[in-house]
């Protein structure tokens, strides 16, 4: 975000006068207008006042790497390596560059935007610049491949319990890895392998999506929500949001290295979207009833044959309408 600058001073919402920002920012007045002018062509909403100068119209939520760091307790700042960037292809992608790179700490990423943003199997996750909030960390496990069993569903608890803290009300787990609101999908969870198992050392990325403060998108052919629309009467700030989640993250990683998934069956049970729906999986061979998920995170259906279980890598569910 090249205005990134200009528009944290127009930020408090004052008019500004030409003269104050050049000064501020070091350049001449015309390239105060020049800076305008493209913080205008990448959305910000600015408006010019008659003789007086510069104020941002519609309000933004400006990521800070220092704000979202006071936000942390001491013990978890010092376990973190943060970097918050305008924009980056995906920030799982920018964390599997700082493991191959020899990053010490936990590595966390944030970007305003993403230009190559990723879902579940491959789809195109979308990440427009300056709406939500899209969080990536590397975390480390001991053991085989086995003791990642349920990991993506913890995450998805973790962020469960992040937004109830912070006031959002209906939170709901869509089996496995999407967090739902009551008007639709809010975000999701990525998890992805790095490299192969060396010495029992299972190295993993999580990447996070929420929508915040999207109110358009016209290419999402499902049912979704944010933030902004679930709770219009609340300011949301990404930067309180992701140092809740951060620390959140951490918290249920230790839980689940030292106590694996069963820590959390529960919680996630609670909030099963699927629990008690008639849905059907692979493509209609598997038709019954919703009812959780066994002690590895796969999840159960009551089909007329009894109870089918369904792992996460075989298949998605849908709910039969």
């Amino acid at each position: 975000m090249k205005s990134k600058a200009l528009v944290k001073l127009l930020s408090d919402g004052r008019v500004h006068s030409g003269e104050r920002l050049a000064g501020e920012l070091g350049v001449s007045r015309t390239a105060v207008w020049k800076q305008v002018r493209r913080a205008l062509d990448e959305g910000f909403d600015i408006g010019t006042v008659r003789g007086r100068g510069y104020k941002l119209i519609t309000p933004v939520d400006l990521l800070d790497t220092g704000v979202i760091l006071n936000g942390l307790a001491s013990a978890v700042r010092s376990q973190i390596s943060l970097g918050v960037l305008d924009q980056v292809d995906s920030t799982n992608a920018e964390i599997l560059r700082q493991i191959d790179s020899g990053a010490t700490g936990v590595p966390v990423a944030i970007a305003d935007g993403q230009t190559m943003g990723r879902g579940r199997r491959g789809r195109t996750w979308r990440s427009p610049p300056g709406e939500n909030l899209y969080l990536s960390v590397g975390l480390t496990f001991h053991g085989g491949f086995s003791v990642l069993d349920g990991l993506s569903l913890v995450l998805g608890v973790a962020v469960a319990d992040t937004l109830e803290s912070l006031g959002v009300s209906g939170v709901r787990l869509k089996w496995p890895n999407d967090i739902f609101l009551p008007e639709g999908k809010l975000g999701g969870v990525l998890v992805e392998l790095q490299g192969e198992l060396q010495e029992g050392v299972v190295q993993v990325v999580a990447g996070i999506g929420i929508n915040v403060h999207m109110s358009r998108a016209d290419d999402v052919d499902q049912p979704w929500s944010s933030l902004a629309r679930h709770s219009p009467e609340h300011s949301w700030s990404r930067n309180q949001i992701a140092s809740a989640l951060i620390a959140s993250l951490l918290e249920s990683a230790t839980i689940f290295a030292e106590k694996g998934f069963a820590a959390f069956r529960e919680s996630w049970q609670a909030r099963d979207l699927f629990s008690g729906q008639h849905i059907v999986a692979r493509e209609g061979e598997v038709a019954g009833v919703g009812c959780g998920i066994d002690e590895q995170g796969n999840y159960l259906v009551e089909t007329e044959a009894g109870v089918v279980s369904i792992r996460a890598g075989e298949v998605s569910l849908r709910v039969v309408l």
